[in-house]
């Protein structure tokens, strides 16, 4: 088959649109067009159908993206002149998709190990605003870390580590004059997390399992915006076990387990197929991991 045919398969796959697809490949639509029939003839399937205004990959298609992409990749590797992977010759910008409480953990470790070995990489951190969107797919970020959940189906994942939530509170919060347990855990006033405005989550579903219910006075978009509120009130937040302990302690704060029963959180990297066998995006993805499990 024409190399250039799989390569109009290859961002019909990835675009979803003969337009878009065009665009990438510096071509007319009319051309992709005419590609297309030429490779719905040729498959026997009709790869991408209408659905709404825009369109959408059969099963076949689904199948074949990744083996695609990953034969043009060989092509490539083929064709390309060269010898090895070296980091410390990499020129590139990755860009890292985390919340603020993983950011602030992780993002010295990180940069500290990537300008070890290539002082001409840097590092972008983005918050979760793009998060269970398509930007893994569009290239608009490299790595997605945190807990991961409403991925497109060819996204690849590495599972990480486990992490339990304990609280946080002012260090002579009334809490810690007695032990806490689900009944003062709930008593207290509590500190929402979420960008998007949410106020229940796993917290309160193992409350009402227990007859209690909890108050959520506020609700912020970010876990250092509840801390820094949690120092100066008696609102209660909630943070990674073990994580950032020198500045809990600098801020005054103070951890407590939670009363409850709560599975612990699942923190996993995820990235798009098309850099799965890339030397520079593989070794970055080594270093995320590592930062993660230093941290």
């Amino acid at each position: 088959m024409d190399l250039n045919l799989l390569r109009t398969l290859d961002a019909l796959l990835q675009e979803h649109s003969v337009t878009r697809a065009a665009e990438r490949l510096g071509t007319s639509p009319a051309a992709v067009s005419r590609a297309l029939a030429r490779l719905r003839r040729a498959v026997g399937d009709p790869l991408l159908v209408r659905a709404g205004q825009g369109m959408v990959p059969t099963p076949r298609a689904l199948e074949l993206r990744e083996e695609v992409g990953a034969l043009l990749r060989g092509c490539d590797n083929v064709l390309r002149p060269g010898a090895g992977f070296e980091a410390v010759h990499l020129r590139r910008t990755f860009t890292v998709q985390a919340n603020d409480l993983l950011l602030a953990g992780l993002a010295g470790t990180l940069t500290e190990r990537i300008h070890e070995e290539a002082p001409h990489v840097d590092v972008v951190f983005l918050p979760e605003a793009l998060e269970g969107g398509p930007a893994l797919r569009q290239g608009w970020i490299d790595v997605e870390l945190g807990v991961l959940g409403h991925l497109d189906p060819e996204i690849r994942t590495r599972a990480l580590v486990e992490m339990p939530l304990v609280g946080v509170a002012r260090s002579g919060h009334p809490l810690f004059r007695g032990r806490i347990d689900a009944r003062r855990f709930a008593a207290a006033d509590h500190i929402g997390v979420s960008r998007l405005g949410k106020r229940l989550g796993p917290i309160d579903g193992a409350l009402t399992e227990l007859g209690l219910r909890r108050r959520l006075p506020v609700v912020v978009p970010s876990h250092t915006s509840a801390m820094m509120l949690a120092r100066n009130t008696d609102l209660v937040a909630l943070t990674l076990a073990d994580w950032l302990p020198d500045t809990i302690s600098a801020l005054g704060l103070r951890t407590f387990p939670i009363p409850l029963d709560l599975a612990p959180l699942q923190l996993g990297m995820a990235w798009h197929p098309r850099n799965a066998s890339d030397p520079g995006h593989r070794w970055f993805r080594d270093h995320v991991a590592a930062a993660v499990l230093a941290s």
